[in-house]
């Protein structure tokens, strides 16, 4: 579960700075004198009369530079294996190969920066990471190989004669700006006593030890491999700020605080909120500064789970009860004083986690607890988690606090974490292999791997049923609650307290579920759980009361959970959706079911119920649906049919009969109703490729573009091939609706036509170079001409489309692209409408003389 990034910044200087300087000419005699700026290119001694290298000798040290990263990775750390290693190495050789065919001059590569310059490297050398098919994990060691390198070049740059010579003035800058950034250093670390400096040398040394790793749900089934080094297990994920007028604006989760000084952060159960903070911490409490997160340099960092702060009948916590306040074994030997001193130097790290684990009639009081810190210790870093529902928005906008919330896994993130998860488990790379597929393959999996957490749950399963999940739901979930209610406890030898049968745990779990669904809740009372457990408790038999029988399921089943004090929800709405469909049908509730049918958040639970249902009950449900002659009845009677075991064959007839008058739509309207009446319901039913005429092949994957969710996305892949102008149409115009990256490789890359793509910035520029350009471009909104000449591959460019007003006088800048013939752009605005009027241009001549 190493992280690859960490892993390729372990290669010391004395090992990358011989490397590196054997890629360049040494100066010679009489350079110092040379004034004159100097190209990288000529620098490079695998080119022209200065050859000393070849660039065979280039992938040599390329294959130095992987193989002394891979021995630097501890027992049970290395992030790729033997084929990928050598995939890495070919795409860090052409990286580094590109350096002959720069013509920017050394001190503009400076300029640059060493992430800037990496991207440069990749762009001239046109390495993605389709063309050597690499995993993420394999992608995130190259970057940060070539980020490694980079900076060494650079820096080989800035001791050449000539570089000195030419950029005295530029070198005073950049020490100027040094010397600020040690003053601010400084400013952080004040003159300190040699009590204080030492304890906190212990003190970060506990954190470190502390909150250095993380239990891994799902490896705590297998003995001795719960927890692994956080620092190779941290999953980055993404914060998202939505910004008034200006949409949802996405970072990095853990630089947030370089953002923003107080934070409020959102995350529902599972997300990675703790693990977050932890990550935090011990970064802070690292003084190597390895990680770049520069806003920590110099930092204390203290951790704060407001469930261990906040007790019964007394007030939070002063600072200088921090550290006893959450049973740090260092408490106590702290110098009289030393946290109010390190919060009034503004270096503090405040990370208090969860929220809404405290009562509500204590929120507010941390509310104020909250507000007095802040104002009283200027200047300090403040993280707050919490779940999405336990405070209102904006609850500490007063008191100066961004909110942010943690966003769903992405496909990238879900590759990793399955591909570490089982590398810390020790299980066979084909295994994880094979569970990703089945993930892409099933939307309920889909579904499933939205966080660490079910992330985890669906590791643990599929490795303990050896590489197999079932195939239907109902089967899935059975396995599922199998491994969390039985055999979890069994196989890591728990036996704390009596034990409940299986069959005993899912009819009282699902009775909490259907509760739930019928009273259209998330959550519920923790009285009104006790309430309904104990009616239940007296015909099972389970000598206990309701306390008692509520205690035992939230402390061993693994489902349920305390969001909140006095609060209680299940782990997963699925497995709620699952548990209450079980008892509608004991219950024989089917009007109930069938009388919400046109509510979404009520369809999982229809489906599940016709797989618990007897066939005529099952056959029944499904007629209804079909009979009422609505859109979404029939589909969902269609999807539903796939969930009967079995079924009379005039009822099929008269499912499948239903389904046809929808699917496959015959106009575009059609098509857009079809997506906003079934959703992901609607991929299951749609014809494949091979199975729809050309005529009206294309209403096929618009259906799935407007769905536009991740599933939609697996689906529109298998028309990536498809002969038809009009598929491939809709398939390049879909691009910004789904995940830019993912698209890219697996769609835009292998559509043979080429039609018009729509471009909305400089990240869509680069993505479109790393494939080799695109010969028909539609930009959206304000652009840069910069970013066109630079980034667009000017022997792909053909057409050109630009939707703003031109930013510059002339068309000269279009000399870059020698093959373009067409040209539409905005060149007015009309006052009286504010329409942008545009003006198509056939260039004939070449593009220098169109005016």
């Amino acid at each position: 579960m190493v992280d690859p990034g960490a892993l390729g910044a372990r290669l010391a200087s004395s090992a990358v700075a011989p490397l590196v300087k054997k890629l360049f000419v040494k100066d010679q005699p009489g350079a110092a004198l040379v004034t004159k700026p100097v190209r990288i290119s000529g620098l490079v001694s695998f080119r022209g009369e200065k050859r000393d290298v070849t660039p065979k000798d280039v992938e040599e040290i390329a294959d130095e530079l992987v193989r002394r990263a891979l021995r630097a990775a501890g027992p049970g750390e290395v992030p790729v294996d033997a084929g990928e290693a050598v995939a890495v190495r070919t795409a860090l050789a052409l990286s580094l190969a590109a350096l002959g065919t720069l013509t920017i001059e050394d001190y503009e590569a400076v300029a640059l920066g060493p992430e800037e310059f990496a991207r440069t490297l990749r762009s001239q050398s046109a390495v993605t990471v389709a063309t050597f098919a690499l995993s993420r994990d394999a992608e995130l060691f190259l970057d940060r190989l070539l980020h490694t390198a980079s900076l060494h070049i650079l820096n080989f740059f800035t001791q050449r004669s000539t570089y000195i010579a030419r950029q005295q003035t530029q070198q005073s800058r950049q020490l100027a700006q040094l010397v600020k950034a040690v003053d601010v250093l400084l400013d952080r670390l004040p003159s300190q006593s040699a009590e204080d400096a030492a304890f906190e040398a212990r003190y970060a040394s506990y954190i470190t030890s502390h909150h250095g790793t993380l239990t891994i749900y799902g490896l705590d089934v297998y003995a001795g491999t719960s927890e692994w080094p956080l620092d190779t297990a941290y999953l980055s994920l993404e914060a998202t700020r939505d910004r008034l007028g200006e949409g949802a604006a996405q970072v990095a989760a853990e630089q947030v605080l370089a953002q923003h000084d107080h934070v409020l952060l959102r995350g529902v159960a599972g997300s990675g909120k703790t693990t977050l903070v932890q990550w935090l911490a011990v970064t802070a409490a690292d003084r190597t500064y390895e990680h770049g997160l520069t806003h920590l340099i110099g930092r204390v960092p203290f951790v704060l789970p407001m469930r261990r702060i906040v007790r019964p009948g007394t007030e939070l916590p002063v600072p200088g009860d921090f550290l006893s306040a959450v049973g740090c074994l260092v408490a106590g030997e702290e110098p009289p004083g030393w946290v109010n001193r390190v919060l009034r130097a503004g270096r503090g790290v405040l990370l208090v986690d969860g929220l809404d684990e405290i009562s509500e009639d204590r929120r507010e009081s941390a509310k104020r607890w909250l507000r007095d810190l802040t104002r009283t210790f200027p200047g300090n870093l403040w993280l707050v988690t919490t779940r999405p529902s336990a405070v209102p928005d904006r609850w500490l906008d007063t008191t100066g606090f961004a909110e942010l919330t943690l966003s769903p896994m992405t496909r990238d993130d879900v590759e990793t974490f399955v591909r570490r998860w089982h590398r810390a488990a020790g299980a066979d790379d084909g295994i994880g292999t094979a569970l990703l597929e089945a993930v892409r393959a099933a939307s309920e999996l889909n579904r499933l791997a939205t966080n660490p957490l079910m992330c985890g749950m669906l590791c643990a399963l599929h490795r303990e049923r050896r590489g197999f999940l079932p195939q239907d739901r109902r089967s899935l979930y059975e396995a599922a609650l199998t491994m969390l209610l039985e055999r979890r406890d069994v196989e890591r030898d728990v036996a704390a307290m009596p034990r409940l049968p299986f069959a005993t745990q899912v009819q009282l779990l699902q009775k909490l579920a259907w509760w739930l669904i019928r009273n259209s809740r998330a959550e519920m009372d923790r009285t009104e759980a006790v309430h309904i457990l104990g009616e239940a408790a007296p015909s099972m038999d389970l000598g206990g009361s309701g306390e008692d029988v509520y205690a035992w399921l939230l402390l061993r089943s693994g489902l349920l959970r305390e969001p909140a004090h006095g609060r209680v929800d299940f782990l997963h709405r699925t497995f709620q959706d699952y548990l209450g469909a079980r008892l509608a049908v004991q219950e024989l509730d089917f009007d109930l079911l069938l009388n919400n049918a046109d509510r979404t958040e009520w369809e999982d639970v229809i489906l599940l119920a016709v797989a618990h249902a007897r066939p005529k009950e099952a056959e029944r449900m499904l007629q209804r649906l079909v009979g009422g002659g609505t859109a979404r009845g029939k589909l969902l009677a269609a999807a539903g049919a796939a969930y009967a075991a079995e079924l009379a064959p005039t009822v099929r007839q008269g499912v499948e009969e239903g389904v046809r008058s929808l699917i496959p739509p015959r106009t575009r309207q059609d098509a857009y109703a079809l997506a906003e009446a079934g959703g992901d319901l609607v991929l299951s039913l749609l014809p494949g490729p091979e199975d729809v005429g050309d005529e009206l092949a294309y209403l096929v994957p618009l259906v799935a573009a407007t769905i536009g969710s991740t599933p939609a996305l697996h689906f529109l892949s298998r028309f990536r091939d498809h002969h038809d102008p009009q598929v491939q149409v809709v398939l390049a115009s879909s691009w910004p609706a789904f995940d830019r990256d993912f698209y890219l490789r697996e769609i835009l890359a292998h559509l043979s036509l080429r039609p018009p793509v729509l471009v909305h910035g400089r990240e869509d520029l680069l993505a479109l170079r790393s494939i080799g350009g695109w010969p028909d471009i539609h930009v959206v909104g304000a652009y840069r001409v910069e970013d066109l000449t630079e980034l667009i591959v000017p022997e792909q460019l053909l057409c050109l489309s630009l939707d703003a007003p031109h930013p510059v006088e002339g068309l000269a800048w279009l000399s870059a692209f020698p093959r373009l013939t067409d040209l539409l752009m905005v060149t007015a605005v009309d006052a009286d409408t504010a329409r942008q009027i545009p003006s198509g241009v056939r260039l004939n001549d070449p593009p220098a003389q169109a005016t």
